[in-house]
């Protein structure tokens, strides 16, 4: 019986990210299911900060200007991350299924590890890989998706960043 790794990602999975996910598991029997939050609500400041710290003036400056996007907006982005995510995974060899969830994925998170458990075939979430970019204020103050799981979940949680075999 396959074991459950859930990926929860920012954006749409790049060929690195698979690749280092799926070499973490190399050889077991597991299915992935990956959660994207539909980002209708960002923190403004703590995105400019972010850029800032890389050194990225022309993105801080776009992000002051940007506007938010609307829900259905956030949910057709998301869609289309899941779906390039999805396609990168089962091009892999991987079995993948998902879901876009709402602004805050940790109540997904929740959901997917509590209802794990065999029912439907499989023996549970085993583990919740974060793939996200480096967000300077969040991952400094622990409030980042990764940390914020590892407190109210079970399961290991592993932080990636994005594009990178960088752990968060």
């Amino acid at each position: 019986m396959p074991q459950t790794i859930v990926i929860l990602t920012e954006d749409a999975l790049n060929p690195a990210d698979v690749e280092h996910i799926t070499s973490l598991h190399a050889g077991e029997d597991v299915d992935y299911r990956v959660l994207v939050p539909a980002d209708t609500d960002r923190n403004v400041v703590a995105s400019i900060i972010d850029h800032l710290g890389l050194g990225e003036l022309r993105e801080a400056w776009e992000e002051l200007i940007r506007r938010e996007p609307t829900p259905a907006e956030a949910t057709a982005t998301a869609a289309e991350q899941l779906a390039i995510s999805l396609r990168l995974l089962r091009r892999a060899g991987a079995a993948a299924e998902g879901a876009v969830t709402q602004d805050d994925p940790l109540p997904a998170l929740r959901t997917a590890v509590a209802a794990s458990g065999g029912a439907d075939g499989h023996d549970g979430v085993r583990e919740v890989v974060v793939v996200t970019y480096p967000h300077a204020v969040e991952d400094t103050f622990h409030a980042d998706w990764a940390s914020r799981a590892r407190e109210e979940l079970h399961v290991p949680v592993l932080h990636l960043y994005s594009g990178t075999s960088r752990l968060g």
